[in-house]
């Protein structure tokens, strides 16, 4: 039995294999399982304080890839983020918000930039060798945004590769799921994901379409679960140097408010799969794109370790 405590309240998880299933729509093990998340989230009537706001870091790309499944080819630890959406002022759902996640594989690379690898020289299976010329990414994702991208310097793609993003629509709980794979690491960071909530707009033929980016975070792992996936492939094989989370520059400390994930999963097999749940709340007139953000930045990932997002 998996047990989900936390702010959330404590919830049951029968099975680790329900974790893994809990995004797909098929399976009545998968869908009690997210049933029960959802429903120990909504009866906290608790406010919470303003989730703390991150820097968007260099390997941000606005695809808008409205979708629940991001895994595509990827490989790794099934994880299940469910993800909710609050008015930090009326702790009321927002309904309607578009919330979007990024991160790198088990490799610690991110699509998009598989020519940058994982500060390690670390590749995708599969990925063309440095320097091998790749077309660029064309007509789906919009302009950087204005002043580099936000924190961290915005680097240009090397690729036109999707996997690992996505962006959803709340529900009328300010509910998401994704499913998609535990992230790696890379040099200079722990393990991170990010994600952008965005309001005010609506979703159209051509993406979302107006409104602002109220929120700019990123969600992390405790310290066992990270390292729980190491003996495990294709963890394995990556051989950088894991910074963990005291360790991180931008993780600032402060639990769930700072994006620490609530996980579940069974403790002697990880490799069944994990749940990850946070309540976001955020101010839904705000505008925090991620360059104001506190915490700094640094560079994209080298062979030398330093800190990056």
């Amino acid at each position: 039995m998996l047990v989900l405590g936390g702010a959330a309240g404590a919830v049951a998880l029968t099975g680790a294999g329900a974790a893994a299933r809990a995004a797909d729509s098929e399976g009545a093990a998968g869908t009690s399982t997210l049933a029960a998340v959802k429903a120990a989230a909504s009866a906290s009537d608790a406010c919470m304080q303003l989730t703390t706001e991150q820097i968007e870091g260099p390997y941000y790309i606005d695809y808008e890839l409205f979708r629940r499944n991001v895994v595509e080819d990827r490989t790794g630890i099934p994880l299940v983020l469910v993800l909710r959406a609050v008015d930090s002022a009326t702790c009321k759902p927002i309904r309607n918000s578009a919330v979007e996640i990024w991160h790198c594989d088990a490799s610690g690379v991110y699509s998009g930039y598989t020519q940058t690898g994982n500060g390690g020289g670390g590749m995708p299976p599969g990925s063309p060798p440095p320097g091998t010329p790749t077309d660029p990414p064309s007509g789906t994702p919009t302009d950087p945004p204005p002043g580099g991208g936000g924190g961290g310097g915005h680097q240009t793609p090397t690729d036109n590769l999707t996997w690992l993003r996505g962006i959803q629509m709340t529900d009328h709980q300010g509910f998401v799921t994704f499913r998609t794979v535990f992230p790696g690491w890379y040099t200079g960071r722990a393990v991170h994901i990010h994600t952008k909530v965005h309001t005010g707009g609506a979703r159209t033929p051509d993406g979302y379409t107006g409104g602002r980016t109220c929120h700019t975070g990123q969600f992390y792992f405790a310290e066992d679960a990270v390292k729980a996936t190491m003996g495990i492939a294709p963890y394995a094989a990556n051989t950088v140097e894991r910074v963990t989370l005291d360790q991180d520059m931008l993780y600032p400390g402060t639990g769930t408010q700072g994006g620490l994930l609530t996980l579940a999963y069974d403790r002697r097999h990880i490799e069944h799969g994990v749940v990850g749940y946070l309540t976001m709340a955020v101010d839904p007139a705000a505008t925090n794109d991620g360059e104001g953000a506190p915490g700094g930045g640094g560079p994209a990932p080298t062979s030398s370790p330093s800190p990056t997002a």
